[in-house]
This record gives C-alpha cells, structure tokens and sequence, in this order.
C-alpha cells in the first residue's frame, strides 16, 4: 500500500484533506505537462531550442533488449562507443532517445548567428560541448611556410634541443 502526501487544512468545525496539487495554485499547461511554479507571478525566460543534437553511447551494447538495439542500429551507435550521431531535434527523433535515454549522451549543438554561404572557404570544428565552431581556411603560401618552418633543422625550440643534445650525449662528445 503506498503512502501519499496529504495536508489536512482546518475550517470552521472539520478538517479538509487534500493532495498537494490541490492546495497548489493552478499551474502551467505546457502540452501535456503541468507546471506548478513557486511564485504566482514566476515567468519562464524565452528559450530556443536548438535544431541539431550531437548523441553519443555511453553504455554498453551487449545486454540490451531488441528494441533499444533496433534504436542504436538506426542511429549507427552500435560499433564504438566514442562515435556521434548528429540528428534533428524532432518530436520523432526525440521519441525515440528518450526510449534509450538512459545508454546515451545527449548534447544540443549550437550553432553560430551567422553561417557563411561559401563552404569551400571555411573549417569547421565540433566541441564536446555542442560548440559549432567557424574558421576561416588558411592559404597555401602560409601554410607551406609554417611546414617548412617546423621542418628546419635550423629551429631552436625545446624539442629539437632536447633531442640534438640528446644524440651528442648517446655519441660522446669528440672535439
């Protein structure tokens, strides 16, 4: 037998019982959802949602029933567990992570206000946290200029000190 809430108020010569959605002010209908907010006069901030979420397995394939699997098979998560899936934030698509909610990571992807319109011109990185990073592309020369640059025997950093000194250490030094 399950126990629940219950608050007795007093009137004039009994005493009320009710559940505590029934001595809460009304709430907020959001769908199906019913929202009881601390203060009356609570707003909720304007939200966004994001169109793109980045979904990754967290937990093991092996062990689950069919109809998850089904789910991760569709998703292509069912190989390596580091792999991402990018998917519409869709009433659909959400269906479907909330019935595996509990194998995966769910991160929105955000985007920035502006995308370029020439794709050729721009690299793109992709966070952990769902950043959608814009770069703009490096030309040759510049590029060219940095590789040869690291590939100069000549370069005085760290590393190449340590292994020139390292060599000359492992050889003796002959004057």
């Amino acid at each position: 037998m399950s126990r629940s809430l219950y608050c007795f108020i007093q009137t004039r010569n009994y005493y009320l019982r009710k559940t505590p959605r029934e001595w809460k002010p009304d709430g907020i209908k959001y769908g199906k959802i019913t929202y009881y907010p601390r203060n009356a006069d609570h707003k909720d901030p304007p939200f966004e949602p994001t169109k793109l979420l980045m979904v990754q397995r967290v937990k093991p394939y092996k062990g689950n029933p069919y109809w998850e699997k089904y789910i991760l098979d569709a998703l292509k998560l069912n190989e390596i567990a580091s792999d991402i899936a990018i998917v519409k934030n869709i009433p659909e698509v959400c269906a479907q992570l909330w019935k595996i909610k509990h194998l995966v990571k769910i991160t929105p992807i955000y985007l920035p206000e502006k995308l370029p319109e020439d794709s050729d011109s721009v690299q793109t990185w992709l966070l952990d946290n769902g950043k959608f990073l814009l770069a703009p592309k490096v030309d040759s020369a510049r590029e060219k200029a940095t590789v040869e640059f690291m590939n100069d025997p000549k370069r005085l950093d760290r590393e190449t000190l340590r292994t020139e000194l390292r060599k000359r250490w492992q050889r003796g030094y002959n004057l």
